[in-house]
């Protein structure tokens, strides 16, 4: 276990808000912040070629990660890579399609997870990358690592791609509920082995993004969202009491309060389609909240995006809150439109 000095956490306001505090300013950093919308990032990309193999690129992905921090002055910084990393090393063979994204083979609505053979290797090159972004990065800058929860990992594991649904594997879920806990029991133990390795390597801090939890009914979603994550956090603070876990599970909409309320997480992202006042009343007491502003507004720029920011930091004027979209920036997100919600957030005085 990687042991550190005492972090002085105003210096690093966004750590310090996930350990309970509330500046006057929330401090800032945008889901997918490294990414498509950035030129510099579609140079390298064009240079390295495929994006897994850019992710495999430990001084390439370093760059990318780094890349939004020198531009835009956020306050964390996440770690450029995929959540599917997870299953590769559980045995799948990934790969990306031009314009269709990513695939894995062999599809498990087809094949037993025993058919696989873990190489868990393949995150060594993740850990490398986390410790020349550790080398590198400002110190005012919290370095946030992540992994997706078992739920979105299974749907892509069932159907070895996206799905507008996901019907593959809640279908498995319903009819073959055992093999189905087996296949997120597997993903519990591989997540637990990634975080804790990219905590070793040097992040502050983790997200759980459960991206697909909104197509889960409630009992489903206490069965495959709530449970498992509630033992990745057990188990990752048994060993690092002092990492804070950030769980996102977009679109749960009122299941959030229970995800909030029951995993362990300690704070929760909240997508852009609740309600920031509700979430405010709902949620535990003094829990951290990151979010929710529309990746939408955020296109729009201008008015849309200052009544929004608005009236979010309203809802969580009383609470430890960063500033963060309700999901991942868009590609055609303009560059000035970020630049300017750095600048309406972070001058003084403004509306709340």
């Amino acid at each position: 276990m990687r042991e550190d000095a005492p972090v002085n956490l105003t210096e690093k306001p966004l750590l310090g808000v996930l350990k309970g505090d509330r500046p006057a300013v929330p401090p800032m950093w945008l889901m997918r912040q490294a990414g498509r919308y950035l030129p510099e990032y579609r140079a390298l990309r064009a240079d390295k070629g495929g994006f897994l193999e850019l992710v495999y690129d430990n001084a390439a992905a370093a760059e990318v990660t780094l890349q939004p921090l020198r531009r835009f002055g956020f306050d964390g910084a996440i770690l450029f890579s995929d959540i599917l990393i997870v299953p590769y090393a559980m045995g799948q063979d990934l790969w990306f399609e031009a314009g269709e994204g990513p695939r894995l083979a062999p599809i498990l609505a087809e094949t037993d997870l025993s058919a696989l053979k873990p190489d868990f290797s393949r995150f060594d090159a993740v850990y490398e990358t986390v410790r020349q972004v550790k080398a590198a990065l400002d110190p005012h800058v919290t370095f946030l690592g992540f992994a997706g929860s078992p739920w979105t990992i299974s749907t892509y594991m069932v159907a070895g791609q996206g799905s507008k649904d996901h019907g593959l594997a809640r279908r498995m879920a319903y009819n073959e509920p055992d093999r189905f806990a087996a296949l997120i029991d597997a993903i519990v133990d591989a997540t637990v082995t990634y975080l804790c390795g990219q905590i070793e390597a040097g992040v502050e801090a983790v997200q759980l993004f459960d991206s697909w939890a909104g197509s889960l009914s409630p009992l489903q979603f206490q069965r495959w969202v709530i449970e498992p994550n509630k033992r990745i956090v057990a188990q990752l603070k048994a060993l690092h009491p002092d990492i804070p876990v950030i769980g996102f599970p977009k679109g749960a909409g009122a299941k959030l309060a229970d995800y909030a309320a029951q995993t362990g997480v300690d704070a929760v992202g909240v997508d852009e389609t609740i309600d920031p006042h509700w979430a405010n009343a709902a949620l535990p007491a003094g829990m951290p909240v990151q979010g929710n502003l529309d990746p939408l507004a955020l296109i729009a720029g201008g008015q849309a995006v200052e009544e929004a920011v608005d009236l979010i930091r309203a809802a969580f004027a009383d609470r430890p809150h960063i500033m963060n979209l309700g999901h991942g920036i868009l590609p055609d997100t303009p560059i000035a439109h970020v630049e300017a919600l750095i600048s309406y957030v972070r001058k003084e005085g403004v509306s709340v």
